[in-house]
């Protein structure tokens, strides 16, 4: 019997070891309220995982973006969705946050559509609210292009910071000649009639920046990912996967329409087309390159206050799915 217990001993072992391989792995995922990661995650479990599908999904909802930089930090959640100069910065503190790219949807400089400003130069002494206060990327950048024309904005302009919703209500009311806010926002105005005067990508390309560079991604811990590294590649796929068949399938799509806070289709179409328009299509040294040489100008920027003392974006938070 002595000889046996040991070989016994290894076959329990080996048994339990397998059936801890074989158990989903839980990844708990931040997600806003009808959020877009929200209409995927329906999309998925519309979908449904494959029986051999190495993770199922735990939503934890968050109240807004800085309540999932909280959970993130505290470990209530395993990923979020957020930005890769926030990821960059935590990185230069001691932390082990990665990024992989969710979407180039970015915002823009919206107007009425009878609006006489058809220029940058038509802004002068016109009021622009800004959807991200002081510190928004595209507000930076926006100044920045038309320092490049010799137009101060800030000087010229008279800036109204505030939340995206109540800047859209003041844009309809005529309180505000233009408004720079969020792609969502900004979709939700073109379907009643407003137009984009400029926007994200194309700021990006007049200031020079080539290569479709990320607006948002996941952010996540490297230790982690390493960790359950088949779980979470398989979910970067079957997000991607549902991200596709809402792009390409009208009956997907509809089947998430209701999550955009929404009833009038002319809105929902608007949405979608955006939304589409921001898939990830490249991903490689190309993007990473303009995602450095982005930052880089945004250093220079407002004393430094958006990216922080760092002069380099740090490359080591660029997670790599076929590491």
């Amino acid at each position: 019997m002595t000889l046996f217990k040991p070989i016994l001993l290894s076959l329990l072992f080996l048994l339990c070891k397998q059936a801890v391989a074989d158990t989903p792995v839980t990844l708990r995922i931040g997600t806003l309220a009808g959020g877009t990661l929200a209409w995927e995650l329906a999309a998925m479990k519309d979908q449904g995982l494959p029986t051999t599908a190495a993770f199922t999904v735990e939503t934890v909802t968050l109240a807004n973006q800085q309540a999932g930089k909280i959970a993130l930090q505290s470990g209530s959640v395993d990923m979020i969705l957020s930005d890769w100069i926030w990821a960059s910065a935590m990185r230069d503190v001691g932390t082990d946050y990665s990024f992989y790219p969710y979407s180039t949807a970015a915002g823009g400089l919206m107007v009425a559509n009878a609006s006489p400003i058809r220029a940058l130069s038509d802004l002068q002494g016109k009021r622009i609210g800004i959807a991200g206060g002081e510190l928004d990327k595209n507000w930076l950048l926006l100044q920045a292009l038309a320092k490049r024309q010799t137009i101060d904005l800030a000087r010229v302009t008279t800036p109204v910071y505030g939340a995206a919703p109540l800047l859209n209500e003041q844009l309809k009311q005529g309180r505000i000649d233009a408004l720079l806010t969020y792609w969502h926002f900004g979709a939700r105005l073109e379907a009643q009639g407003y137009r984009q005067l400029i926007g994200g990508d194309e700021l990006l390309r007049q200031l020079g920046i080539a290569g479709n560079v990320p607006t948002l991604g996941y952010v996540f811990r490297q230790s982690w990912a390493e960790k359950n590294q088949d779980a979470f590649n398989q979910f970067l796929t079957a997000t991607q996967t549902a991200k596709k068949r809402l792009c390409d399938s009208d009956a997907a799509w509809a089947k998430v329409a209701t999550l955009t806070d929404t009833s009038d289709l002319a809105t929902q179409v608007q949405l979608r087309k955006r939304y589409c328009q921001g898939r990830i299509v490249a991903w490689g040294d190309a993007e990473r390159a303009a995602s450095q040489t982005l930052y880089a100008l945004l250093h220079g920027l407002h004393d430094n206050k958006l990216t922080g003392p760092s002069a380099h974006l740090n490359q080591d938070i660029f997670w790599r799915a076929d590491r």
